[in-house]
């Protein structure tokens, strides 16, 4: 029988002075040493990184599984996850400190009775839409955090984490990676891995996440499990690129109308934006909408079609689309208003909107437009009385 009840899952590089402190939560923990295991996936071979893990590996069971391929987060995650003999799998990062009843807390309240849910816990400080770089640090020590972490605890009936003080419509737009649970055998099952094909920062958590809900698993947000958020150095320009680029591989994946909300207006304002469109009465009790986009090759030349009307049965409505569409090729239909594309800048010559898009409230409109605006070299709006208006 399986004694580890809890694999603490890592991905490491560069950060020796936060690894430091999230040791010394661990070994801290009210949990029994032997029920749970902590699995570092190290990017890099450091001998720093070595000498720490040998002062606590009398303290608990540590596991750290090396890779000398280049830095991935995922790739990181995945080691770790392949190496655990863990009953759950806990992802999180090495810069969240656990308070010491941390891991006894999850494993009683959320999964001792075979709870089949995806936990997320609070994680203070931590907010995925940073906009400031931080070039350095002042590392403080290990008491001046649990003094904190105490009084978040004396005070989490007011939740910290500004995920739990809003809308949670989207399920997988909150399960970011800071500290996230869920059971071994799911892992397993429905292999959930993460896709070691998004470089950079951000997005492959939340592309994870979506597959969890894919697959049945409800996630649930729990506030009584709650971390600190250790400072780290940070170049916020380099991670909203990855962002971007990493945002249009999670629609190609998943062309839906919940991942183009999250692309065009961020995983936590989403959840809003999808409420709003709720009104308008575009939405479908399966998440689809009666517009799409068009790609096809007209004259030689990459064009895409904005705004084209379907009905239920995916046939197409407007007569002015089929018009232009008539000698087009290639022709690919993606289930998307057009707020997100999963395409490259400039990628087309030509861009056609429909006047249906104007029907859409300005914030709606707005993010269609610039988004056309990204991946199109021309515009040419088709408006109901007028065939033709070019913008450049």
């Amino acid at each position: 029988m399986n004694t580890v009840k809890v694999s603490v899952c890592i991905p490491y590089k560069q950060r020796i002075d936060n690894i430091q402190l999230v040791f010394e939560a661990l070994a801290n923990q009210t949990m029994n040493k032997n029920s749970f295991e902590v699995v570092v996936g190290a990017m890099e071979y450091s001998s720093e990184f070595l000498d720490v893990c040998k002062n606590y590996m009398d303290r608990f069971n540590l596991i750290s599984v090396l890779s000398d391929k280049d830095f991935s987060i995922p790739r990181a995650r995945n080691l770790a996850m392949r190496q655990a003999t863990g009953e759950i799998i806990l992802q999180m990062d090495a810069d969240t400190l656990l308070p010491p009843v941390a891991l006894e807390n999850l494993y009683t309240k959320h999964f001792l009775f075979g709870q089949n849910i995806c936990a997320v816990g609070q994680v203070i400080g931590y907010d995925n839409n940073e906009e400031d770089s931080i070039e350095s640090i002042s590392v403080k020590p290990y008491h001046h955090y649990m003094d904190v972490l105490q009084e978040i605890g004396n005070a989490k009936e007011n939740s910290s984490d500004p995920r739990f003080n809003l809308n949670h419509i989207i399920p997988w737009s909150f399960g970011w990676t800071g500290l996230i649970a869920l059971r071994h055998n799911i892992v397993i099952e429905y292999q959930l891995y993460f896709d070691e094909e998004f470089h950079g920062w951000g997005v492959d958590d939340l592309e994870w996440s979506y597959r969890i809900c894919r697959n049945g698993i409800p996630i649930v947000l729990c506030k009584d499990i709650y971390a600190l958020h250790l400072p780290h150095v940070r170049n916020s320009i380099a991670n909203n690129k990855t962002e971007k680029r990493n945002y249009i591989r999670f629609l190609r994946k998943w062309p839906r109308l919940d991942v183009e909300l999250a692309k065009a207006f961020g995983d936590v304002r989403s959840n809003e934006m999808l409420l709003q469109l709720n009104k308008l009465d575009l939405i479908n009790s399966d998440m689809t909408h009666r517009f799409c986009c068009i790609q096809g090759i007209e004259k030689g030349q990459l064009v895409l079609f904005v705004g084209a009307e379907m009905d239920s049965n995916n046939k197409l409505l407007d007569e002015k689309c089929a018009r232009i569409m008539s000698d087009w090729g290639h022709i690919e239909t993606i289930p998307l208003i057009g707020m997100g594309l999963p395409y490259t800048d400039r990628m087309f010559q030509i861009g056609y909107v429909s006047s249906y898009i104007n029907l859409l409230s300005e914030p709606f409109k707005d993010a269609v437009y610039r988004e056309v605006k990204r991946v199109v070299c021309k515009i040419v709006q088709l408006e109901k009385n007028i065939e033709f208006q070019s913008i450049n």
